[in-house]
Parts: structure tokens; sequence; C-alpha cells
């Protein structure tokens, strides 16, 4: 079970990897964005050996808020996330779909992603999003999630993905499944994981209302069939990442913040690995030379 770096934000990415020690993670996903030393392989690989947390995978800068991370090419920006996956001994590099107004970068992706996969042992999975909602911009999030419920899906929106965000109107070998963004998008996250099928090698386990806003709530505290989703994968002889991002923005102080990531490791030990489930207790590494806060 991995922690993705975001969940601990507005922490920082060492944050990420004490959190990851202390409560009993296996690894973490690095979320590389606007902040030095997610850039930095070298900075990250003395947090791997300080820790002794190692990196699962990279999360390439495919966000708005990173769209300068690594340059402005995202061809080359996918590129550089693979070989970091490499040098940091990851296995999967996590990728958005390209923007509609990304045209060159689109007319290209599926064959990148897959020259990519031919060319390393790296996985690049190319993860489902959801479009821009009208009802986000009037209302809160409840109402939001309750017009979702009554209309079945979305409602009017828009997406800024091409061609799709959803990854498997294109094809691909490998994907992400987020179920926070299935949530948002109105999606439902059973029949998308059995459209990935085999290709399904990575999840974002977080949780959602079907609001306009992305959540990622802490699995169970949502709509999303985030147990009955575990289940499936156990029992289809899942073998891929499964990863925890969650949102705790709102958390007041770490002591809060480290008992969301708990509950969130703790829902995943129980429904993904049963005979772990009590192992999501926190622990004391013994390999590390960090500081508690």
């Amino acid at each position: 079970m991995g922690l993705s770096t975001a969940s601990v934000y507005p922490e920082n990415t060492e944050a990420a990897f004490r959190y990851a020690a202390d409560l009993g993670y296996d690894g973490v996903e690095l979320m590389v964005w606007a902040e030095s030393v997610s850039q930095d392989a070298a900075a990250v690989a003395a947090l791997v050996r300080r820790y002794a947390i190692p990196v699962q995978a990279i999360h390439a800068p495919c966000l708005l808020i990173s769209q300068r991370v690594w340059g402005a090419d995202p061809v080359a920006k996918l590129e550089r996330s693979v070989r970091t996956a490499e040098s940091l001994g990851a296995t999967s590099v996590v990728v958005h779909p390209p923007f509609r107004w990304q045209r060159r970068y689109a007319d290209g992706f599926a064959d990148q992603v897959a020259d990519l996969e031919q060319r390393s042992d790296v996985i690049v999975a190319v993860e489902n999003m959801f479009p821009m909602r009208a009802d986000g911009f009037f209302g809160s999030k409840e109402r939001s999630a309750q017009r979702l419920r009554r209309r079945g899906g979305p409602g009017a929106a828009l997406s800024a993905f091409s061609p799709s965000y959803d990854p498997t109107d294109s094809g691909h070998a490998h994907y992400t499944l987020d179920l926070s963004h299935t949530a948002t998008a109105g999606m439902d996250a059973m029949k998308l994981a059995e459209r990935m099928g085999e290709g399904l090698a990575h999840l974002h386990l977080a949780d959602g209302r079907g609001a306009s806003m992305d959540e990622h709530l802490i699995p169970g505290h949502g709509a999303q069939p985030c147990a009955q989703l575990c289940r499936h994968l156990v029992d289809t002889g899942f073998d891929g990442q499964a990863v925890v991002e969650i949102n705790t923005q709102n958390a007041r102080t770490q002591r809060e913040r480290s008992s969301m990531l708990a509950q969130a490791l703790a829902f995943a030990r129980e429904h993904l690995e049963p005979g772990r489930a009590a192992s999501g207790s926190p622990r004391s590494h013994s390999g590390g030379d960090h500081d508690d806060t």
C-alpha cells in the first residue's frame, strides 16, 4: 500500500515520507509538482534512504498548476517521468490524458505511451479524469452531489481532455483507476474497472460523493463502491499497485492529518489485504534517522 505525496498537501514531500514511515505504508507515489524537492531525483533518493520508504510510482507533472514543471513540453515531461521512475526504482508512472489544447501531444500520446513502455520496464498507467461541470459554478458541494444523483450523471459538462476523460475510449495497455474522479464524473466505477480489465495496473484509493469538485475523501466516507471494488480486485488477482490519494487540506494539526491517513490505510488493509488488516497501526522505523514532529 502506497501513499501519494499529494495526500499531505500543504505539507511537503519529506512530510509524506515521514507519515508513510510512521503509519506503516509500504511506499509512496511521488507527485511531481512545483515543490523543488519533488522535481529532484537525487533529493528524493536521499529521502528514500533516510526514511527507508521506497518510491513505488511517479505521478507525471500534468496538473494545470504544474504546466511549467520540467519545462513546457508535455512529451519531454512524460519521457522524463519514466526516466525518473527508472532512477528511483519505481515501477510505474501515472499520467493524465492530454488536454485538448495540447494538440501535438494529444495526437501522439497513445504512440508515445506505447513506445515508452516498449523501451522500459516501467509501465505508464493512464488515469481516468472528469469533466468540468456547469453546476460547479454555483451552489455547494452537497447540492452538486444531490443534483448528480437525481440526474444519474454530471449534467451539462465539458471535457478538457482529448479525446476523452475516460482513457478506455483510446485504449492503452495500462490504466490508473481513481475513485474520486469516477465520483465527480458520475461514472460507474465497477463498470470502468471491467472495461480496464487486466490493464488496470494502478489504483488511487479515495472516495467522493459526486460533487462537482474533485473531493478525494477517505475511502468509505463517500458514495463510491470502494469496498466492493477492492473485493473485485482481490477476487480477480489484482497484482498492481494501490495508493491512498486523499485530501487532508482541512486537517487543523499534524495529528489530525496523521489520523486521516491512518484511517485510509486501515481501510485499504482491511479490503485489499485482509490478512494484514490489523497491521495499519503506527510503527517506528529503525532504519530511519528522522525526528518526529
